[in-house]
C-alpha cells in the first residue's frame, strides 16, 4: 500500500474523530479524495478490504448464538421488512419515473427491482462497527440488529447463488463433519494460550473456513460467519474476539477506502444518490413499526431500527454483478456507491444522539408498544440489595466478591451478556440481565432501594451514557465509576459522579496494600 493512502486515511480519520464522528467516515472521505486526485486502488487495497470483512464476520459469529437468530422478533422482522421494502421501493421508483429524472426515467422493471433489492440490505460493516464503538454488541437492541443482519446475509447468499448459477457441489455435505471434530478444535483453542498464537488461531479458523466453503461452491464469507458461531460457546470466545479487534479494524480501513475508489461521480450522480438517501426514513419507519408489532419494547425497536437505517456494501456487490450481466448500467454502480457512503455518514451522526433523543421523546415512541411484553424484556429487581454493580467483567466480579464479604448479600450485579449471567448464577452470584443504558430499566425498578451504583465498565462512553440515563430517572443515590486514564477520569467527574477510580493507579495501591501485609507479618514472625 502506498504511503499516500495511509497518510490520507490517518488525516481524514483524525479529523472526523476530532469533531466527534467515527473515523470510518474519514476513511470514506479519504477514498473519494484519493480517487478525485487520480489515484486508483490496487489489488492490495481490495485484498485488505476482503480480509477485514472476513475477520469482521468471524468475530460476529463469535458473539452469536443460534437461539438469538431464531427468535421470532429477529427472523420475522428481517423477512417482513425485505418484503414490505421491495413493494414500497418499486412504487416509489415508478412514481419518480414520471418526473423524467435522469437515470431513473430510463429504468426497466427488472433494473428497478435490482436497485430496490440492493437497497433493502443494511450494512454489516457499518452496524457492527457502530455497536462496537458504543459498546452495545451484547445489548438487546445490538443483538437484535446483528441477528437481522445475519438473516439478510443468508438472503444475500441465496441471491448470489440464483443470480450467478453458482450452486454447492456434492462435497458440500462433507461440511457436516465439522460437528464431529468440534471437540478437537475446542481443544486446540484451549492449548494455544493467551499470546500471539490466539489471534493466529482466529486467522486460521476464519480464512480456513472461507477457503473451505469456496472450494465446495458456497460463498466464503458465510463460512467465516459460521466458523465464529462454531466457537461462540467456547470459554475463550470473548478473549479471542478481543485479540482480533485491532487487526479487524486496521484491515477494514481498506474496505472504506475501496468504496471511494469505486468510480468518480458526477454532480448528476451525486444528486440521484442524495435522492435515494431520502428513502432512509422510510426504512427506519418499517423497521420500527414491524419490531413493536412483534412485541419489542419501543426503545429496543427504536435503537435497532436507527442502527439498521443505512444501505449496505452488499448493494455494491449486487450492482457490480448486475452490471457484469448487463442488467444495470455502469452509472448505477457509482450512484449506489455514493448512496451507501452517504447512508454510512447519516447513520453514524444520528446514532450519536440516539439515547438522549429517545429519553426526551420516549412517551411518544412508547405509545406504539404492544400491550404485552416479551419475557426477555421483563425486569426483576433483587430485594434488600442497596448496591448494584453494572458490568460483571473481571473488575465487576472482583468488586462484587469483596462487597459480598463486607456487607453480606446486599449487592447485586447487572450485565447485558445473557450467557455470562447464566454462568455467574450457577456460581451463586446474584446477577440479572439488563442494559444499563436503557432508561426503561431504571424507570421500572425501585430506585429508592438503591444507595450506590458502581459502573465497572471499560468504555468511558458507556459510563457517560449510563450516568445520563440514571440522572434522567431521578436517582438520588451515589455513583462510582472506573477510568483507565486521567483525561477519562476528568470527563466522568464533570458529570457529577461521586467517585472515579483510576483503574491502573488504584490497582497499584491495592497491590501495595495487600503486599505490605506480607511484609508486616514477616517482621512480626521474626521478632
Amino acid at each position: 500500500m502506498e504511503f499516500i493512502w495511509i497518510l490520507f486515511a490517518f488525516v481524514c480519520g483524525l479529523a472526523t474523530k476530532l469533531i466527534t464522528l467515527p473515523p470510518s467516515i474519514g476513511y470514506l472521505i479519504a477514498g473519494f479524495t484519493l480517487h478525485f486526485l487520480g489515484f486508483e486502488a490496487d489489488s492490495m487495497v481490495l485484498e485488505l478490504a476482503n480480509i477485514g470483512i472476513t475477520l469482521m464476520l468471524f468475530t460476529i459469529g463469535l458473539k452469536l448464538n443460534l437461539s438469538d437468530i431464531m427468535k421470532t422478533e429477529v427472523w420475522a422482522t428481517s423477512l417482513s421488512h425485505t418484503f414490505v421494502w421491495l413493494i414500497a421501493g418499486l412504487v416509489i421508483l415508478k412514481v419518480l419515473m414520471i418526473g423524467a429524472i435522469p437515470f431513473i426515467s430510463d429504468l426497466t422493471w427488472q433494473s428497478s427491482a435490482i436497485i430496490v433489492f440492493a437497497l433493502s440490505f443494511s450494512s454489516t460493516v457499518c452496524v457492527v462497527k457502530l455497536m462496537e464503538d458504543h459498546g452495545e454488541m451484547k445489548t438487546r437492541h445490538g443483538k437484535l440488529a446483528v441477528g437481522i443482519l445475519v438473516m439478510q446475509d443468508i438472503v444475500a447468499v441465496l441471491y448470489l447463488v440464483l443470480a450467478t448459477g453458482k450452486t454447492p457441489n456434492v462435497y458440500a455435505f462433507g461440511l457436516l463433519l465439522a460437528f464431529a471434530v468440534k471437540p478437537l478444535f475446542r481443544l486446540i483453542v484451549d492449548k494455544v494460550g493467551h499470546g500471539e498464537l490466539l489471534p493466529l488461531t482466529g486467522f486460521f479458523m476464519a480464512f480456513g473456513s472461507y477457503e473451505l466453503f469456496e472450494l465446495v461452491g458456497i460463498k466464503g464469507d458465510l463460512g467465516a460467519l459460521l466458523a465464529g458461531m462454531y466457537l461462540a460457546s467456547h470459554s475463550k470466545a470473548t478473549e479471542l474476539t478481543k485479540s482480533l479487534l485491532n487487526f479487524k479494524d486496521i484491515f477494514l480501513i481498506g474496505f472504506f477506502l475501496s468504496i471511494g475508489f469505486t468510480a468518480l461521480p458526477t454532480w448528476e450522480m451525486l444528486s440521484i444518490a442524495a435522492l435515494l438517501t431520502l428513502l432512509l426514513p422510510i426504512k427506519f419507519i418499517f423497521f420500527f413499526f414491524l419490531s413493536v408489532k412483534l412485541k419489542l419494547r419501543a426503545r429496543s425497536a427504536f435503537l435497532s431500527a436507527l442502527a439498521l437505517t443505512n444501505f449496505s456494501e452488499f448493494g455494491l456487490i449486487v450492482a457490480a454483478l448486475s452490471t457484469e450481466y448487463g442488467w444495470l448500467s455502469k452509472e448505477w454502480l457509482v450512484i449506489l456507491s455514493l448512496a451507501v457512503s452517504i447512508s454510512f455518514i447519516t447513520t453514524n451522526i444520528c446514532y450519536n444522539f440516539a439515547h438522549s433523543f429517545y429519553s426526551q421523546h420516549k412517551a411518544w415512541f412508547k405509545q406504539f408498544e404492544h400491550p404485552r411484553k416479551l419475557a426477555e424484556d421483563e425486569f426483576i429487581q433483587p430485594e434488600k440489595a442497596p448496591i448494584v454493580i453494572v458490568g460483571m467483567g473481571r473488575v465487576g466480579i472482583g468488586a462484587y466478591r469483596a462487597l459480598s464479604e463486607q456487607s453480606g448479600h446486599q449487592v447485586w450485579g447487572l450485565d447485558t451478556d445473557k450467557h455470562k449471567i447464566e454462568q455467574l448464577q450457577q456460581q451463586g452470584i446474584n446477577v440479572i440481565h439488563g442494559d444499563a443504558e436503557d432508561i426503561d430499566l431504571w424507570e421500572n425498578i425501585d430506585l429508592s432501594q438503591i444507595e450506590l451504583i458502581m459502573l465497572a465498565l471499560p468504555s468511558v462512553q458507556d459510563i457517560i451514557s449510563i450516568t445520563e440515563q440514571i440522572r434522567y430517572s431521578k436517582y438520588n443515590g451515589k455513583i462510582a465509576a472506573i477510568a483507565r486514564y486521567d483525561d477519562e477520569r476528568m470527563e466522568i467527574e464533570k458529570l457529577g459522579v461521586d467517585k472515579v477510580f483510576n483503574f491502573y493507579s488504584e490497582a497499584g495501591v491495592g497491590f501495595a496494600e495487600e503486599s505490605s501485609k506480607l511484609f508486616t507479618s514477616g517482621k512480626v514472625a521474626a521478632s
